[in-house]
């Protein structure tokens, strides 16, 4: 997936609720990049912003996402 492709669909506090957004994702065939935030990541903080992961869609399933998330 090229950066240009991907839309932010959600951002989510902690790594645990991304993995599972993005295996729901998947099982519906839409593919999935997380991007953690970093220092979060490091020390193991899920407040205050650190812990912030950004769950990216290709754009064009973007829609489709949201419809799999409302189900």
């Amino acid at each position: 997936m090229k950066e240009d492709d991907l839309a932010e669909l959600m951002a989510v506090e902690g790594g645990l609720e991304a993995e599972i957004i993005k295996s729901k994702l998947e099982s519906f065939a839409i593919p999935v990049l997380l991007r953690y935030e970093a220092a979060g990541r490091i020390f193991g903080i899920t407040m205050n912003g650190l812990g912030k992961v950004k769950v990216m869609v290709p754009r064009d399933l973007l829609e489709e996402a949201k419809k799999v998330l409302a189900e």
